[in-house]
């Protein structure tokens, strides 16, 4: 689907700043039924686009402890 490949392409920001224009358009109720739809889709899967690399960038400041007694935990990394 030549939509997913355009919404993978984009950044956080970019994804984010379009989902907010289309939350704009959908509360103003100017648009037609269809068009209506459209949006909503399109903005559901640029939400699944942002929760998406939000995770990802929890996921790359997280680490993996594993303590004295063999449990495993997560703590946040540590930058210098």
């Amino acid at each position: 689907m030549a939509e997913a490949a355009d919404i993978d392409g984009l950044s956080f920001e970019q994804a984010l700043a379009e989902l907010e224009r289309i939350v704009g358009q959908l509360e103003s109720g100017q648009a037609p039924l269809d068009e209506s739809v459209k949006l909503y889709e399109r903005g559901a899967a640029l939400k699944a686009h942002c929760e998406k690399r939000l995770e990802a960038a929890r996921l790359q400041v997280e680490k993996i402890v594993v303590g004295a007694g063999g449990q495993a935990s997560v703590e946040p990394a540590e930058f210098n």
